[in-house]
């Protein structure tokens, strides 16, 4: 005996449960619903590459992170407001952000060069991950090691802090891994590199600090992106996109990062850029 199917409700079901998945509801109903955080979007297609603002994340020479009083309910509706409403307050620097000209140089402050007046241009585009050697500061000499082709604009340099995942570590850790001063003058006279991203709160080694920042940032054409997440992500070129807070008259902005992959017909992602094929 063969059964009738009614195709029209079976699609309707179908489509309900499609839809419930891919809005993020899950639990035991719609009246119950959770949300999906996630990492990696598309079957690693895409990855979030920013960290998320909590008590616990790490602040800039500081024990406490964050702390619990960087983001409150100011307005809540349990207490009969017709609307919740959280404030924020924070350093432009926590988490995953950028920095401006005007973060070291402070003539570049006074003249505006601010995080609204960074160029979106070259902060979204092909980028290649690198791995640097695990027990080095990038100096010249790694920086030389690493073989990063002419035309490459945006480099993503992932070091033994993601190993140690010092950004999932409440207390500031000084020894974290970054660039030397001969390491960034060397890619300043070397390479066209225009974006730098590092997997600390700073890009530059903590004992070169000052001097770091200012070889960088000294040209105004050069963004450093500072405290991504690199963790579970293969070394490749992927296509960037890194959208700051649009703050008139601050030095920084927190910003969110991602990174998606992609391939130009069956070659690698590095090869195309090398070759040419994937516009930087």
């Amino acid at each position: 005996m063969t059964r009738s199917i009614n195709f029209p409700l079976l699609i309707v079901a179908v489509t309900l449960s499609l839809s419930s998945h891919l809005l993020g509801v899950s639990g035991k109903g719609s009246d119950d619903p959770k949300p999906i955080r996630r990492e990696v979007y598309e079957g690693g297609k895409i990855f979030d590459i920013s960290h998320r603002y909590t008590a616990e994340i790490p602040a800039w020479e500081s024990s406490e992170g964050l702390g619990k009083q960087f983001l409150r309910l100011a307005a809540s509706m349990k207490n009969g407001s017709f609307a919740n409403v959280s404030e924020m307050k924070l350093s432009v620097h926590s988490g995953t952000h950028v920095d401006a000209p005007g973060h070291f140089w402070d003539n570049y402050y006074d003249d505006g060069f601010d995080s609204d007046s960074l160029d979106l241009r070259v902060l979204n585009g092909p980028a290649l991950l690198v791995d640097v050697p695990r027990d080095k500061n990038i100096t010249a000499e790694v920086m030389e090691s690493l073989h990063i082709p002419r035309g490459v604009r945006r480099v993503l340099f992932r070091t033994v802090n993601t190993d140690k995942r010092l950004m999932f570590k409440k207390e500031f850790d000084s020894s974290f891994a970054g660039f030397m001063t001969d390491g960034a003058k060397w890619l300043v006279e070397n390479t066209d590199i225009k974006l730098i991203g590092l997997d600390y709160l700073s890009f530059a080694a903590f004992e070169e600090s000052p001097a770091t920042h200012r070889v960088i940032l000294k040209g105004r054409d050069i963004i450093p992106v500072e405290a991504l997440k690199l963790d579970d992500v293969e070394v490749g070129t992927y296509s960037l996109h890194c959208l700051p807070l649009r703050l008139l008259g601050a030095e920084g902005a927190p910003t969110r990062c991602i990174l998606i992959k992609y391939d130009v017909k069956g070659r690698t992602c590095r090869d195309s850029v090398v070759k040419g094929s994937i516009p930087l």
